[in-house]
């Protein structure tokens, strides 16, 4: 079996045909616009899958399509019902819209529950049967499998573990609320506050630095820039926060990261240990839960989506 997967994110559209062993066997991507309507921005996605098919020899093959969509969706009706990043997507059929322009079937998950799913099916947590992911990007998702299966609560709209509130009045958050996860948690969060710190240490490499990224800022701490590592020692309390809070929910089989941030890989990772075993509750009586990185890198949420025809 084939099928569509595609991985829908704040800066681009990133799909491919997938195999039900997870083979990627050809890829596609285009930018997005968030200010752009849905219409626009899943009319020129269609239009890339049309073009990327035309003159593939297993065309005829292809079940569906997945689609790994960020914000809070009604899965069995096909609609998004809202994304915090993309401000015009209000109640959009998004399942009716691409089966029309593409004559295929259509499935839509959450995108970081997309990532999980792959992640549990064919990457690290394949042999977990209990599992948290969290995706450290433009802003935190959450993706959640009990007993190997996807859980994203009614409707499919649970499972928003970036907008727990880890600061009560805290940072404005894209959701509307405030001290949400994502909000200190995100690359995006990382990034504004390395603009807004940067001027009051004018020493700090960050201030030669024209287009400051999350990677910009992790290689400058590495270097033993004062504020780079200041900027990542908070950055690493409030995720470890965050991630202690699951602990205590769910105590789950494993933790997994993903996402660019996540790319920081052991020297990230072992930053969240340290602290977590500083102040988790129950530390020394409570099983351990691992952390690791996703390892299938930024085809998780495609091969993801894809399963969806799959299982």
């Amino acid at each position: 079996m084939i099928a569509i997967g595609v991985d829908i994110g704040g800066t681009s559209i990133k799909g491919a045909a997938i195999t039900d062993k997870g083979e990627i066997l050809d890829r596609f991507s285009l930018k997005m616009d968030r200010s752009a309507s849905p219409e626009i921005s899943f009319g020129a996605m269609c239009d890339e899958i049309n073009e990327f098919l035309k003159n593939k020899p297993y065309k005829n093959e292809i079940i569906g399509v997945g689609l790994g969509v960020p914000g809070i969706l009604n899965r069995e009706l096909g609609i998004v019902k809202s994304s915090p990043n993309m401000p015009k997507w209000i109640n959009f059929k998004i399942s009716d819209f691409v089966q029309k322009n593409l004559n295929l079937p259509v499935k839509i998950v959450n995108d970081a529950s997309s990532a999980a799913l792959g992640e549990a099916k064919f990457g690290t947590g394949k042999n977990y049967k209990n599992i948290v992911m969290i995706t450290l990007g433009t802003g935190v998702g959450g993706g959640i499998i009990i007993d190997g299966k996807l859980y994203d609560g009614l409707g499919g709209t649970g499972a928003q573990l970036g907008h727990s509130v880890i600061r009560l009045n805290g940072r404005q958050c894209s959701c509307g609320r405030r001290g949400c996860l994502e909000a200190y948690a995100s690359a995006t969060a990382l990034i504004k506050q390395a603009y807004i710190k940067k001027e009051k240490y004018p020493d700090s490499e960050l201030n030669k630095v024209e287009n400051i990224d999350a990677k910009c800022v992790f290689d400058l701490a590495r270097a033993d820039d004062k504020l780079a590592k200041k900027l990542v020692k908070k950055y690493v309390t409030y995720l470890s926060e965050g991630l202690l809070n699951i602990c205590n929910e769910f105590r789950p089989d494993l933790i997994l990261l993903s996402g660019g941030v996540a790319n920081e890989g052991y020297y990230l990772i072992k930053k969240i240990e340290s602290y977590m075993k500083r102040h988790n509750y129950g530390y020394l009586n409570a099983p351990k839960v691992p952390i690791k990185l996703a390892s299938l890198g930024y085809d998780s949420g495609k091969i993801g989506a894809a399963t969806l025809f799959f299982d």
